[in-house]
């Protein structure tokens, strides 16, 4: 009789975090390894240590390159981890993005936050550094989508395309003859820039997001709606801020504004993509084409059409710039990066829009804009918003409630346990009627460190 436990490390009740391990007598396995974000008793966690030992975990496997999926990787090196980090080709370029500008802010925010004196702590400390990020990415291997890896004797993975993000995937993970299904995060059935999601077919246990579990995306008119709020910025002759994701929403974003120009729905308004780490995914739209739906002339037109900033000193020049203008800035979520910086200075301004383009976790100024907060604290200050406030929810890059129930609807057999994650707990108990009342399965939700055992 074999064994198998599973630790629910993160995105247990809650959107942020992913970490799944897999612990069995033949080998131990991490399904995403992220960070916490939003609330701050869970930002606090990304400072403890992992209840288990890093030094044991075989294998890291990432269904996709975001901060909340892969962010937390230097650490786990930190703390042993001495195995391999198997991801697709473009996964794996946008983590070694991502970490080595987690890392940067971090450093840079530690710096900033001792200058000015605005933290609790003396000295303030980046969780990681650029050299603790740099060598996680020493552990990186490259595997292919839809190729079965041997893990070991009685254990094997298969990276399967979602969509999601460019090389997002999920992964099922065959032991001992169960198959474990993690969706990871699954995109949408109609995207710009993506194909639609493949599904899974046989699943004994499913980990299944539940993002918009409790809710459909709703049906509105991006194009009618961009060109509303652009008309818009052109009368007041103000700023368009639109915090984005530096991966895929952000390209998403630029090819939507570059279709609206190129059809000639909306004027030659001067637009500013201020992302470093944008920019550089951008060019893992390049290294990748078979990941995406851009033609080489689609991404050269859309990249000529779009004003990259580079420096520091020029996000200053395009806040000083007086036109009208759009400003397309990391992060998503308003909880970091050069967007801070175009807020700190112009939210103040009722000539600025702010538009919301994607989810917005508990706690981050983001869902604070949301709820409509007249200040947020930016770097020790408060800052007035007079600034108004939109959200399309239609952009985002997850599957809502009915695209979910279609991913998991060509599932043959019935799950033993189907395994609710990456979503607030609102979401997952609305989420886990739907699927009881349309497929009858037994749904649980696991708590933050919960240990589930399996008979394999």
């Amino acid at each position: 009789m074999k064994k198998l436990q599973i630790h629910f490390l993160g995105a247990s009740e809650t959107v942020t975090g992913s970490k799944f391990y897999l612990y069995s007598d033949e080998v131990k396995i991490l399904v995403d390894c992220g960070l916490f974000q939003g609330v701050k008793a869970l930002r606090a966690l990304n400072w403890d240590k992992l209840p288990v030992d890093a030094s044991k975990i075989d294998y890291v496997l990432l269904t996709h390159g975001h901060l909340d999926h892969c962010g937390y990787l230097p650490l786990l090196v930190r703390q042993g981890f001495r195995g391999k980090i198997l991801g697709t080709g473009p996964t794996l370029e946008i983590a070694r993005i991502i970490l080595g500008d987690s890392a940067k802010i971090q450093e840079e925010e530690a710096a900033k936050a001792n200058k000015e004196d605005y933290s609790k702590h003396s000295p303030a400390l980046p969780l990681y550094t650029k050299e603790d990020a740099a060598f996680a990415l020493k552990f990186f291997e490259q595997v292919e989508e839809a190729e079965e890896i041997i893990l070991s004797d009685h254990c094997s993975a298969t990276f399967l395309y979602n969509g999601h993000i460019l090389g997002s995937t999920y992964i099922e993970i065959n032991l001992y003859g169960k198959r474990l299904v993690f969706s990871g995060d699954v995109g949408r059935q109609h995207d710009k820039l993506l194909d639609p999601p493949k599904r899974p077919e046989w699943a004994d246990y499913l980990f299944v997001e539940s993002t918009y579990g409790d809710r459909l995306h709703p049906k509105e008119d991006v194009e009618d709606i961009l060109i509303g709020l652009i008309k818009e910025t052109l009368h007041k002759k103000g700023t368009l801020i639109i915090p984005s994701f530096a991966v895929e929403r952000l390209q998403s974003l630029m090819y939507q504004l570059w279709e609206l120009y190129r059809k000639n729905k909306i004027p030659n308004i001067p637009i500013f993509v201020d992302s470093p780490m944008g920019n550089n995914v951008l060019e893992v739209f390049q290294n990748f084409p078979n990941w995406h739906k851009l033609t080489p002339t689609e991404y050269s037109n859309m990249n000529g059409h779009i004003n990259l900033v580079s420096s520091y000193a020029e996000t200053w020049e395009t806040i000083d710039d007086p036109r009208a203008k759009i400003v397309i800035a990391g992060s998503g979520m308003v909880t970091g990066g050069r967007v801070l910086t175009y807020i700190k200075q112009l939210a103040d301004k009722e000539s600025t829009t702010i538009l919301l383009v994607g989810f917005q976790a508990e706690e981050t100024r983001g869902r604070k804009l949301l709820e409509g907060a007249t200040e947020l604290k930016v770097y020790g200050k408060h800052v007035p918003i007079k600034a108004k406030v939109h959200h399309l929810e239609s952009l985002s890059a997850h599957a809502d409630q009915s695209e979910l129930l279609t991913w998991m609807g060509t599932v043959k057999n019935i799950p033993e346990k189907v395994f609710l994650v990456h979503g607030e707990l609102s979401s997952m108990e609305a989420y886990r009627d739907k699927i009881h009342e349309k497929y009858g399965w037994h749904c649980h939700i696991p708590k933050i460190y919960e240990v589930f055992e399996v008979i394999l």
